[in-house]
């Protein structure tokens, strides 16, 4: 379907796709969710009812066009309804992340102006009773789960479910419908907020067109149907969440599942079985350190019996997804590895009936990477941005790696700056900054050219986009030579049991690093040896695990050798860190992105301690607790000396 026949149909806003949807797919799932262990399903008509209701509802609550309805907590219809129901009378919903602090709750919906707020649950009510006096346009708050919210002030409050009562009621759907119908594709169709990863977060707004064109284009590239099946459980305040489970969803007609929560999503992966499947390189480097550590924990014959038939899948896997020649005796191979390994952990893993796999936010490293495709899920990389509506470069099948993210996704234009940061043009461009009129002029030029911040370049003769780094984060040695820590730290985080690495180094005479352990992985290889500790902080620094970083950091170390370009980037020197790097405590993004400035101003006296070659670190550090409490933590820190590749000695070896 061509933009202009989209235009043609009167596809103008979400409200109408769902429209459409109910006329074609009526009496189909729509959305799905898991709630005291039962599946409860609303069809596209049952869907479009709930959502009719909430609308009129808004409208008794004295809802105008243009104001702002944010929506918080935890993935479920309910919540994506009332961003529908928002867009229906000419608001705009804008979703906000569950697990925000209340005072990142409370500047942007002081930024935006936020004249309602729907929240899922207690917890998001507290958040916003808390700085409810720093808010003074918010007018009433809609809960979604009223337990524990009995005793509260109710004269400013109304349970979701007596505010769609109070909508069918009322004789206001006409004036829904004339609302609904007098959107257009440039109107507003949602305002994002970005993860902050450098200042305060700025809202993005997106636009019908934004949102339509990009989730028509997107679904055409990888054959999406109404048939198929997602997963709904990240963020919603994430354009990643908001595309696949509102705009896509919309456009084609597919299901949206919510689990029942982040505790019980596994099994709830496990027993939709999705079709398209996206998840950040986190998820897929926690479901890999499962996987692995399952193996330390099994029998001798079963550690070989994976051990030799995933090398029969990494090997020939890929191949049979792209396409490639196969010879009989090879399928013949992968299907006994399918029926003895591959199959029962895909199924393992929900991943059995995955037709179309993502992952994008941060750079997946490549043996992750090729750990999946070994398993025969059709996993790709997409690269985007919340302002490109998502899709900047995605992966057509048949030319999938793991060294680049891809070609430009249909209608979208790349080119390279002379500094070699990339920018793109897209009909999913978005509109603006909200109120930030400056940062929408330095990101977005007069003739659509969007700067991304990142550092790549255009292979020849494929037209793959190559990502190095972030481009404020791309320098030099005292060298000259480069410096691209994110590389490296993708290395590093391939081992289950690194979790997280920043490496450091730009104008210096060589790159240190702090390490975070992943507390699952090493946790479960102290308990397996007999090894006691009572906390993080003790295990980070246990000798044995130190030893086992500093031989993870050398192999990493060999392997940035053999890449003449980037062999200056060795890591000398390293610690662990005696905490986990934490969104609460600003050292990370609600996206779980390393804020890397903050982290090195906030450890500068770690990072002076290892380039001044001393052996240990005495420090103190501010941290916050769940309930929001302040205190601090103090650690004396084992730095040590890693390994280090001479070029000379990496020529040899090869």
């Amino acid at each position: 379907m061509t933009n202009s026949t989209a235009l043609e149909e009167g596809l103008r806003a979400i409200p109408d796709l769902l429209k459409r949807n109910v006329a074609l797919h009526g009496d189909k799932a729509a959305y799905r969710e898991k709630e005291f262990g039962i599946w409860q399903s609303w069809t596209w008509a049952q869907a479009a009812a709930e959502i009719d209701a909430l609308a009129a509802g808004f409208l008794t609550l004295g809802a105008t066009q243009g104001d702002h309805i944010a929506i918080t907590g935890r993935n479920r219809p309910a919540l994506y309804w009332a961003m529908v129901a928002a867009q229906k009378i000419g608001c705009v919903p804008v979703p906000l992340y569950a697990d925000a602090a209340a005072e990142e709750i409370a500047y942007a919906l002081d930024h935006c102006g936020a004249r309602f707020v729907v929240a899922g649950d207690q917890e998001q009510v507290d958040k916003i009773a808390d700085v409810r006096d720093q808010l003074t346009v918010l007018d009433h708050v809609v809960y979604l789960d009223g337990r524990g919210l009995r005793k509260y002030d109710h004269s400013q409050m109304t349970s979701y479910a007596d505010l769609q009562e109070a909508g069918r009621k009322a004789d206001m759907m006409g004036e829904v419908t004339a609302r609904s119908d007098a959107l257009g594709l440039d109107d507003t169709c949602v305002m994002l907020y970005t993860s902050g990863t450098t200042g305060r977060p700025k809202g993005v707004v997106l636009s019908n067109r934004n949102v339509i064109e990009t989730s028509k284009n997107s679904a055409e590239f990888d054959d999406l149907k109404a048939g198929d099946e997602v997963l709904a459980y990240l963020p919603m305040a994430w354009v990643g969440d908001f595309i696949f489970s509102i705009g896509q969803s919309m456009w084609t007609g597919f299901c949206v599942n919510c689990p029942e929560s982040a505790d019980t999503m596994m099994t709830d992966l496990r027993e939709i079985g999705p079709t398209y499947y996206f998840a950040p390189p986190r998820v897929f480097e926690q479901q890999l350190t499962n996987v692995m550590i399952r193996m330390e924990d099994a029998g001798r014959f079963k550690k070989w019996l994976f051990d030799k038939y995933m090398a029969v899948g990494r090997d020939i896997g890929p191949k049979i997804l792209d396409g490639q020649a196969v010879s009989a005796m090879d399928r013949l191979r992968y299907l006994l590895a399918d029926w003895l390994v591959i199959g029962p952990l895909k199924n393992t893993l929900g991943l059995s009936r995955v037709r179309v796999g993502y992952t994008a936010g941060e750079a997946i490293g490549p043996e992750i990477f090729d750990f999946y495709r070994a398993l025969g899920i059709n996993l790709k990389q997409l690269y985007g941005q919340t302002e490109a509506t998502v899709f900047i470069t995605q992966q057509p099948d048949g030319q999938v790696r793991s060294d680049t993210v891809g070609v430009p996704s249909p209608g979208v234009e790349l080119k390279i700056a002379e500094s070699g940061e990339v920018f793109y043009r897209s009909p999913g461009v978005f509109v603006e900054y909200y109120k930030n009129p400056d940062s929408t002029a330095s990101t977005k030029d007069a003739e659509g050219w969007v700067a991304t911040g990142d550092a790549g370049f255009i292979e020849e003769g494929t037209g793959h986009l190559r990502i190095i780094d972030r481009a404020k984060d791309v320098g030099k040695m005292a060298s000259g030579a480069l410096f691209a820590p994110k590389y490296v730290e993708n290395k590093l985080k391939f081992y289950p049991n690194i979790l997280e690495a920043v490496v450091f180094g730009a104008g210096r005479d060589h790159c240190v690093a702090f390490i975070n352990i992943d507390l699952t992985a090493v946790g479960n290889w102290a308990e397996r040896n007999n090894i006691a500790y009572s906390s993080y902080q003790e295990l980070s620094q246990n000798p044995q695990v130190l030893e086992t970083i500093e031989g993870h950091v050398a192999e990493v170390n060999k392997s940035v050798a053999a890449d003449p370009m980037l062999a200056g980037c060795q890591i000398h020197r390293f610690l662990v860190l005696h905490k986990e790097l934490d969104a609460d405590d600003g050292e990370m993004t609600r996206t779980r992105k390393v804020r890397r400035r903050i982290v090195e101003d906030k450890f500068a006296d770690l990072i002076d301690a290892l380039y001044s070659g001393k052996p240990e670190v005495y420090t103190e550090t501010e941290v916050t607790y769940e309930d929001g409490r302040k205190g601090k933590i103090a650690a004396t820190l084992d730095l040590r000396d890693a390994h280090v590749v001479a070029a000379n000695q990496q020529v040899a070896a090869e």
